[in-house]
């Protein structure tokens, strides 16, 4: 597996990462078993940064990472994320997801779930409205002074808070969503993180599984799916999206690689300073996303998927409105 800096001040990590999200809430049944061999096999593969966050099932995710990493610790870069209060990070009466006394509580808990005596990188989930940015990240850069933190995250930061989070401690990256159909961040967030020496983490990179060319209805995603509640999937915008495909199913077909492929290196050709994190619960789809490494595209395949999706072009929100509220701050 190629590496790639995650920033100035960061480690190196491999070109691709594995979001493990998906192997215990948002979408479709979990399967343990599987999921725990999927990261054994991510190990591997050197495809070893694995991220979570408390936030996902409550800290359930981090307990699985923690079951799949044990006597494997000094194999694999381990990044999770606090402050996401709307899905449920447990946040004490009188405290809110960014607050400084909030910080060390969340991290104690991470560690212990985990397994592990020290977080490789450790994100802010969601930038706390209520709290000045500067005492949030005054709070985490004392976990890197006490030894339990090694690099700081921030994740769906505006550039302005960003600007000011980086004065404060060094931030190794931002993790935000960024796909074929989710190119906003390039107005000011990648822009900020280029003048800072910030890397960018590129969650969803596959659209949320859309620019695999396999979602095609909403018969695609089980009852459950949360997917469902996402504009973006409403049935009328699926048609829509499904315009979009065309360009990256002809460039697949004349590589003989897959859709999903197509979609990573794009994402992977925007910058070495970009380091996709797709999720998979499935050894197969891990194998085939980590292949995407060698599919390189031409500046003219680069150019037309550009143009193919523009700025703009999809159709509904990438979350739903409440969501939406959170991001960018």
């Amino acid at each position: 597996m190629q590496k790639r800096k995650l920033g100035k001040n960061g480690p190196d990590v491999p070109a691709l990462g594995l979001g493990c999200m998906g192997m215990s809430i948002s979408y479709g049944e979990p399967n343990d078993e599987e999921s725990i061999a999927t990261m054994h096999r991510a190990i591997e593969l050197g495809a070893n940064l694995l991220v979570t966050s408390d936030a996902y099932g409550s800290g359930v995710n981090e307990e699985l990472v923690g079951k799949a990493i044990k006597g494997r610790r000094d194999k694999v870069l381990i990044g999770t994320k606090f402050g996401n209060v709307g899905l449920g990070g447990g946040v004490p009466e009188g405290l809110s997801g960014g607050h400084p006394d909030y910080v060390p509580m969340a991290c104690d808990k991470s560690l212990k779930r985990l397994g592990v005596d020290v977080i490789d990188i450790y994100g802010l989930h969601r930038v706390d409205a209520k709290v000045p940015i500067e005492d949030t990240v005054g709070a985490m850069k004392r976990l890197v002074e006490q030894g339990k933190v090694r690099h700081l995250v921030l994740s769906e930061a505006g550039p302005d808070t960003l600007r000011r989070a980086h004065k404060v401690h060094p931030i190794a990256a931002v993790e935000t969503e960024y796909s074929l159909w989710s190119r906003d961040v390039e107005n000011d967030v990648l822009p900020a993180c280029r003048e800072l020496g910030i890397a960018f983490m590129a969650y969803a990179p596959l659209g949320r599984g859309f620019l695999t060319a396999t979602i095609k209805t909403l018969d695609a995603l089980l009852p459950k799916d949360r997917r469902r509640d996402h504009p973006r999937f409403d049935p009328e915008n699926i048609k829509k999206n499904n315009e979009l495909l065309k360009t990256i199913e002809d460039i697949a077909a004349a590589k003989q690689c897959t859709p999903a492929q197509v979609a990573l290196a794009w994402v992977l050709a925007q910058g070495e300073d970009i380091i996709p994190i797709p999720g998979t619960k499935r050894r197969k789809y891990l194998e085939q996303n980590c292949a995407a490494i060698d599919v390189k595209l031409s500046s003219a395949e680069i150019e037309t998927l550009k143009k193919a999706f523009p700025l703009g072009v999809t159709a509904g929100t990438r979350y739903p409105e409440k969501q939406m509220k959170a991001l960018g701050i």
